[in-house]
Formats: C-alpha cells, structure tokens, sequence
C-alpha cells in the first residue's frame, strides 16, 4: 500500500501523542523503584485503568487493524472472535481472577508461570511455563511491531522499516524505564481516545455508505451471505473461532498477569461490566469499517484493497476528516504499544525470574530490576528485527504465538487453579504436549504438508488435546498427595 504524504494534523497529533507516551514514561520511571513495581505495578491499579489496560492488551492492534479487515474480506463470522469477549471477562475475573489476585498478594508472586509454580509445588511446570511464553513472545512481538510500523508510516509518511524501528523506540523508551506501570497509564490516555474516536469513525462510516440499510442492500446485492448470521465462511468457522476465542483466551499470559496488579481484588466484580462496555465501543470500529469499506468497493467508490489490513488505514485517510483520523491513529499505536509494553514485560520476567527459580537459583532485587529492564531492550530489538520479515510469516507467528499461550496455559493455570484435583504430574504433561504439537502442527500447516477440515484449526484440535491430556493424567496420579494453595 502507498501511504500518502501525512496531513500537518496527522504529523502534529502523532508527534504530541508520542511525546505524551514519553511523558508519561519519565513519570512511571520516577516511581518504578522495586521488582514488583516494574512487574505489577506494586499492585496499585484502580478498578477503572485496570480494565482500561486489560481491555487494551486483548483487542491490541487486531481490533483496529486486522479486525476491520477481517470483516471485509469474512463478513460476520468475523464477529464470533469477540462475542465470547463477555464470558471470557466473567469467568476470567470473577474465578482466575481472584484467585490469582489472592495468591499474588500472599505469596508475592509477579509472574504467570510463578502461580503455576506455587499450584503445583514444580520448579519443572513454572520452567515449562516461561520457555512456551518466551516462544510465544517472539511471534507476538513480531506482529504487533508490525502493525505499530504500518501506523507510524501513515502517520509521519516514512518506509515501513524505519517506521517499525521508530514505533519499536517510543514503545522502549518507556517499558524499559517505567515497567508496567508505564503501559498501565498509556492504556487509560489511549482508553479514553479510542472510545471518542471509535463513536466518529462509526458515524463516518455510515456516512460514507449513506446509511447502514444502504450499505446493507450494496452488500447483500453481491454477496448474501456477508451479513448472515454466520457469515461468509459458515457456521462450522464460526463456532471454531468461538471456542478458540472463549477458551483460549483465558491462557493469555499479558491478560491474566494484569490480575496481580490490581488494588482491591473485591471490586473484580464490576469489572466484566466495564470492560464488555469498552470493548462495545472499540469494537464499532472494528465493524463499522470492515461494512463500510465492503459497500465502498463494491460500488466502485474505493479500489480493491491490496491487503484486507489496509481497510481501516485507507478509510481513514479518504473518509475521515484529517485531526479525526490522526486520533484514530494514535489510538491504535497506543492500543499496539500497550501489548508490546506488556510481552516486553513478561518476556523480561520469564528471563530474570521463572528460569532462574526453575533451575533453583535466586537473584537479588536489585539486580533482577536491572536485568529485567536491560532484557526488555533485547527483546525490543528482537521484536523490531522479526517485523522485519514477510507478511505471512509475521502474520503466522502471530497465530502460533496465541495458539502456543492458549494450549500449554489453559489447562494448568484456568483450569488448574479452580480444580482441586489437578496435579503437578497433569500440569507438566499438558504444557509439554501442547509445546510439542503446537510447535510441529502450526509449522507442518504453514509448510502446507497437511490442511485440516474446514472449521477445524491447529489451536482448536491442540486445546482440546491438552485439556484432556491434563484431565487424564491429572485423573492417573491424583493419588499422590498435592499441594493446596
């Protein structure tokens, strides 16, 4: 895609939004003293930028991306990724939620792979458990620094690989020296833009198909089954996304780490509540785009998209007013940058502080703050570097980094922590397989040597494998005595 040469208010807003990032990170650095405050941002966060953030770190750049171009290229079937968004949060908060926030407090744990360590009294399972997040990372790394590059580039007008490299800076600029909090109070600016953008852009996209029952005709005239209630791609796909979606999602470690963060783990409760409202407003974006920008090609009014990724970026800048989109685009670099923010910071964790517990060593405070903030700029750059690479591989990382979180996590910390039957001999033998298969399944599928049922996917069949991997292997060994937390 050739981006124009960027408006003055694209260029002007872009510029202050980052400076206020920069801002806002010498602020976090200034209170970022010890481990737990660069890690869990010394559990202070209020209820309301705590769904903020969480709200941020799910939907990233997807939402505003890769979402509205799911929707012009899938139709409906697009919107069964984020219709489980409400019973994931339910279920997330109100039981692993406060759980995790419990033990966070008692035990002082920071990481993900530190519950799994404490449920399962195994060194082995909390190793296990950082190796597959640091393997996940790299891929999701890759592919949000990308999508940060294509924003960047639509913003100042400069290559995609400087652009990447620049989105890379400003992002560890203040994830190395704020931690956590820093991501925290960029989610709450980057909130509050985003749900005003979102509401415009939605009107102007029905403006731009005069009106939603316009754009309803253009498309159901070509392609009835766009707006079905299955979509394009049927129901079998859709119901696939639901379960990959709703299951998975509860292994997602930049998620579920949030949980330590939280002040007052009693107000958990409201927080399905503010988070669903939140991702309602992101999502009329998400939607609005993916309709409008349909109907506009199919009457001819807009040229065929290149990619289904450039929908929302090439709607923008011929259907937006300039200062709007550029809010837009820095809402969407914000909503990026809060995700990397937070692989950067759990990357950095699994590093200094689950391997070495895994290998039964200690590290001094001192020095893990130190090493955590010098690992965030190996990864920082790591990330850059592999944003470099082809589309389809970034995008394929992508899917395996999720896929990879979802089939070693689930089964060991959603499952594990309300099930007092499950065992450190389950939790090592599901993290295990779901490692191995989703390591050799996703590349054998990428390479092209197999192709699976319509409907059926790598992380569907892996999820499903692991989850009855740690029941029956829990089942099998349950006689043993275990550790209750």
């Amino acid at each position: 895609m050739n981006v124009p040469v960027p408006s003055a208010s694209l260029f002007v807003i872009g510029a202050a939004y980052f400076l206020a990032c920069a801002v806002i990170g010498v602020w976090a650095a200034k209170r970022t003293r010890t481990v737990e405050d660069f890690y869990v941002a010394g559990r202070s966060v209020g209820l309301l930028p705590f769904a903020i953030a969480a709200m941020a770190s799910t939907l990233s750049g997807f939402a505003f991306i890769g979402g509205p171009g799911l929707v012009y290229s899938i139709g409906l079937t697009a919107l069964f990724i984020i219709l489980p968004a409400a019973l994931t949060n339910t279920y997330g908060a109100l039981v692993l939620g406060a759980r995790m926030r419990a033990l966070g407090e008692r035990h002082r744990l920071v990481t993900v792979p530190d519950a799994i360590g404490l449920r399962y009294d195994s060194r082995l399972a909390q190793g296990l458990a950082a190796v597959a997040i640091l393997v996940g990372i790299v891929g999701y790394l890759g592919t949000n620094v990308l999508a940060l590059g294509l924003i960047v580039r639509a913003l100042f007008g400069v290559s995609l690989p400087m652009a990447i490299w620049l989105g890379a800076a400003v992002t560890l600029a203040y994830s190395a020296g704020g931690g956590i909090l820093a991501g925290i109070w960029v989610d709450v600016f980057q909130g509050a833009l985003m749900a005003v953008a979102s509401t415009m852009v939605f009107v102007f996209a029905l403006e731009s198909g005069n009106g939603l029952a316009a754009i309803t005709q253009v498309i159901q005239a070509v392609d009835p089954t766009f707006l079905g209630p299955w979509g394009t791609r049927g129901a079998m796909v859709a119901l696939s996304f639901f379960f990959v979606f709703a299951v998975g999602s509860l292994g997602q470690p930049h998620i579920a780490h949030k949980y330590y963060m939280l002040r007052d783990a009693k107000r958990l409760r409201w927080y399905p509540m503010l988070v669903t409202i939140a991702m309602l407003l992101a999502q009329l974006l998400f939607v609005g785009v993916g309709v409008a920008v349909k109907a506009l090609v199919v009457r001819g009014e807009m040229p065929a998209l290149g990619t289904p990724d450039e929908a929302t970026p090439a709607f923008l800048l011929a259907y937006v007013p300039s200062a709007v989109a550029a809010l837009v685009f820095a809402g969407v670099a914000a909503a990026i940058m809060s995700t990397v923010n937070s692989f950067l910071n759990i990357g950095a964790a699994a590093i200094t502080h689950d391997l070495p517990k895994a290998f039964g060593r200690t590290v001094d405070a001192a020095r893990q703050l130190t090493r955590g903030r010098g690992w965030t700029i190996v990864l920082s750059v790591a990330g850059a570097l592999v944003a470099q690479l082809s589309g389809t591989l970034v995008a394929f990382l992508g899917i395996f980094g999720y896929g990879l979180f979802a089939c070693t996590l689930v089964p060991a910390l959603a499952i594990g922590l309300t099930w007092d039957g499950a065992t450190k001999q389950g939790a090592i033998a599901s993290i295990s397989t779901g490692l191995v298969l989703t390591l050799g399944l996703e590349s054998a599928a990428f390479l092209k040597f197999f192709a699976l049922p319509t409907g059926v996917t790598v992380t569907g069949l892996t999820l499903v494998t692991t989850i009855l991997v740690f029941i029956v292997v829990s089942a099998l060994t349950n006689g043993e005595r275990q550790r209750k937390v």
